[in-house]
C-alpha cells in the first residue's frame, strides 16, 4: 500500500484566541484500590461508561471486569464496596465495549491472550468467544449496529484489524486488514457506521469505508510515534492520540491535519483518550498522573488535575492510564480517569455562567 506524504496543515490550526476556561470541574468521586501504592498490581487499561450514563466498566491488569453506578457513587469508597458486580476473567484486559442492542447486558472484552468474549452480565458468564489472532495481544474491539445487524472489530499485535460477526459461533471473519505493525486502536464511527477508524505502530491512523475494505479512504501520517487511539469527534473529524505526546484532529475528507494539541506527558504507555462529542472536549491522561482536558478549539489544556492523593507526592510510576466521557449532558458533563494504581476518579463539570455588565 503505497501512503502519502503528510498532509498539509489546514489553516484553521491558527488558534481564534487564547484558550478560554469556560468549565468548572471538581471531583465528585473517588474509588481507592487495594493495590494503592503496589501500581502494577490494579492498573486499569479501560473504561467504558454506558450510553445512557449510568453505568461504567473498568478492566485491566486485575483481570475483572467491574461495573458501577456512575450517578449514585458516596465521594470517597472502594472497589470492594462500590463495585455493583464484578466477573473474573482469564486474562488481562485491554478493551471493553457495551454491546449495542443488548439493553446493557452484554460486555465485550479484548484481553492479552488475543481473545475477544462476549460476557451475559446477569450470569456472569462467557456467551461468545473469538480466538483469531494467533495469541497475540488484542489491544482494541469494538462494535457497529449500523450495518444491518451487530458487527465486531478487533485489532492485534499480529497487526492485522479483523472484522467479524458474533452471530456466528466462531465469530466469522467478514473483512482483514494486514498491516505494517500492532494494531492499537480500533473504532467505528458513532455517525456513519460504515467508517471504521484504526491506529497503527507504523506512526499512521487509517479510515475505512467497511463496505470496501480495499484501500482506506484517509490516511492520516502526522505522528513520529506510534497512534494509540482513534476517536471519531463527529461525522468527518477524527482524532488520534500517538506516543510522541501529542493529540491531532483530522478532516477525513481532505485527510488535512486540523489542529495540534500538546501539554500532557506520553512516550511509551497507553494514557487514554476520549472526546465528548456534544461540546467539543478532549480529555486524556498523562504519564505524568495528570488528567488533562483540551476543547478542540484550542492547542493547550483548559484543565489539568493532578491524581495523586491528596497531600501525596508524585510518583514517576503512577500514571493516568484510562479515561471515559459520559456522551449525557449539554451544559454538564462527567469524565471518568482510572490510574495505574487501580483508582478511579469522577470528575464532575459545569458549564460557567456568563455575565455581562448592564
Amino acid at each position: 500500500m503505497n501512503h502519502p506524504n503528510p498532509p498539509p496543515q489546514n489553516p484553521n490550526q491558527e488558534e481564534p484566541s487564547p484558550p478560554k476556561f469556560e468549565w468548572d470541574f471538581h471531583v465528585s468521586a473517588v474509588v481507592s484500590s487495594p493495590a494503592t501504592g503496589q501500581h502494577i498490581s490494579d492498573t486499569l487499561g479501560v473504561i467504558e461508561v454506558n450510553s445512557s450514563g449510568t453505568l461504567f466498566a473498568t478492566g485491566g491488569i486485575a483481570r475483572k471486569i467491574r461495573i458501577y453506578n456512575l450517578n449514585s457513587l458516596p465521594p470517597i469508597t472502594t472497589h470492594a464496596t462500590a463495585c455493583r458486580t464484578y466477573i473474573c476473567t482469564p486474562a488481562k484486559l485491554s478493551s471493553l465495549k457495551w454491546k449495542p442492542g443488548s439493553a446493557g447486558k452484554t460486555m465485550g472484552s479484548a484481553d492479552y491472550d488475543g481473545v475477544v468474549t462476549e460476557y451475559d452480565l446477569e450470569t456472569q458468564m462467557p456467551v461468545f468467544e473469538r480466538d483469531e489472532h494467533s495469541g497475540r495481544r488484542v489491544w482494541s474491539m469494538d462494535y457497529s449496529n449500523h450495518l444491518g445487524s451487530v458487527v465486531g472489530a478487533s485489532g492485534s499485535d499480529d497487526g492485522t484489524m479483523q472484522m467479524w460477526d458474533p452471530r456466528h459461533e466462531n465469530g466469522k471473519c467478514v473483512a482483514a486488514v494486514q498491516f505494517g505493525g500492532p494494531v492499537c486502536c480500533v473504532e467505528f464511527s458513532s455517525f456513519n457506521g460504515t467508517l471504521l477508524a484504526v491506529g497503527c505502530a507504523d506512526t499512521r491512523a487509517y479510515v475505512y469505508d467497511v463496505r470496501k475494505m480495499v484501500e482506506p479512504v484517509a490516511v492520516f501520517d502526522g505522528h513520529k510515534k506510534t497512534v494509540s487511539y482513534t476517536r471519531f469527534l463527529d461525522d468527518r473529524t477524527v482524532m488520534t492520540s500517538g506516543t510522541d505526546g501529542c493529540l491531532k484532529m483530522w478532516d477525513t475528507e481532505d485527510q488535512s491535519l486540523i489542529r495540534t494539541y500538546k501539554g500532557h506527558t506520553n512516550q511509551r504507555r497507553f494514557v487514554g483518550l476520549s472526546v465528548w462529542r456534544n461540546q467539543g472536549l478532549i480529555g486524556c491522561g498523562s504519564e505524568s498522573n495528570q488528567v488533562f482536558v483540551y476543547d478542540k478549539r484550542w492547542g493547550e489544556p483548559i484543565w489539568v488535575h493532578e491524581f495523586e492523593p491528596e497531600g501525596g507526592t508524585r510518583s514517576e510510576h503512577r500514571f493516568v492510564s484510562s479515561i471515559c466521557w459520559s456522551q449525557v449532558g449539554d451544559d454538564e458533563c462527567t469524565l471518568v480517569g482510572g490510574g495505574s494504581d487501580g483508582v478511579v476518579k469522577i470528575f464532575s463539570g459545569k458549564r460557567k455562567q456568563l455575565t455581562s455588565d448592564v
